[in-house]
């Protein structure tokens, strides 16, 4: 029987770009991970020593896949129930629907570097607006330094990525509430049933597929954090560039590797270490997620 070769010709090119682009860069990143090297001086095999010392004794990493967890847990949820809130509150909306939508989406698509500079504005020691506001209402009588203090600058960092991401959440949870069948709306509306009862008893239980989504993908980019506590701390922006903020508070695993690649230590080893074991937890929140959503549904 004559095979049809066209598939494979067709597939052949985007194959080739996968394989140099993406699995040799995977194969050689894990390859760098058993090395101690620089990128300078001769490759030194150590085998899996590294990821022994990332989950023992290189205290920096736990710390700052602590931080990101924390950070995540402080953003995630507000993310997805404001998200959800807001959305509901569009879908029922008459006029000014496109116009609250399109406010509400804009922080998602600004530049990080943009994002920085209003946050360090904004809190600010010295000249911040919040300090300002605070000492002229006499709550606060002298400047508060917001940004120089571990609790108060995760804080900060979460509610930058809340003010950037809840306008995404609301994109997608309304698309969920128009695709839900109409009818089910007005048979609620017969029974007697008010905007609360219908939220909690039809908008949710049938956008738990969405929230699902939502929650896994959250995690997989606050896994990713970086852009934010970077833009705040080590910016053009920022008012005194360091690595990880006051006390290596905000610093988070992304952040890790990049210093350890690329950035203070330059230890391509440790970095691709720090990102393997890395995409072993993403994959097994991941992996976490999917079975429990699916364990839920049976």
């Amino acid at each position: 029987m004559k095979r049809n070769k066209w598939p494979v010709i067709f597939a052949t090119p985007f194959l080739t770009a996968y394989c140099l682009f993406m699995l040799f860069p995977m194969l050689y990143s894990f390859y760098l991970s058993l090395f101690e090297y620089n990128g300078i001086v001769e490759k030194h095999f150590v085998w899996l020593s590294k990821y022994m010392k990332l989950c023992t004794m290189y205290s920096l990493f736990l710390k700052s896949l602590f931080n990101t967890v924390l950070i995540m847990l402080m953003s995630l949820p507000v993310n997805l129930i404001l998200g959800l809130v807001t959305a509901y509150l569009l879908f029922s909306l008459a006029r000014g629907r496109r116009l609250f939508q399109v406010v509400n989406f804009l922080p998602y698509i600004t530049t990080p570097v943009a994002i920085g500079f209003i946050f360090s504005y904004i809190f600010d020691w010295n000249s911040g607006i919040l300090n300002g506001l605070l000492t002229h209402f006499s709550i606060l009588e002298e400047n508060y330094f917001w940004l120089q203090q571990p609790w108060s600058a995760r804080l900060i960092v979460a509610i930058m990525i809340i003010w950037r991401n809840f306008g995404y959440c609301m994109m997608i949870y309304l698309s969920g509430m128009t695709a839900i069948d109409q009818d089910i709306y007005e048979a609620a509306a017969i029974d007697g049933a008010g905007r609360l009862k219908t939220f909690f008893a039809i908008v949710v239980p049938l956008l738990k597929n969405v929230s699902v989504f939502l929650l896994i993908t959250a995690m997989i980019g606050g896994f990713q954090m970086f852009d934010e506590p970077v833009q705040l701390y080590s910016g053009w922006s920022a008012a005194s560039r360091s690595v990880g903020g006051p006390e290596y508070s905000v610093l988070t695993v992304i952040w890790k590797f990049y210093d350890d690649s690329f950035g203070s230590n330059t230890r391509l080893g440790y970095g691709a270490a720090i990102a393997y074991t890395l995409f072993l937890i993403i994959g097994a929140c991941s992996l976490f997620s999917f079975f429990w959503s699916n364990r839920k549904d049976s």
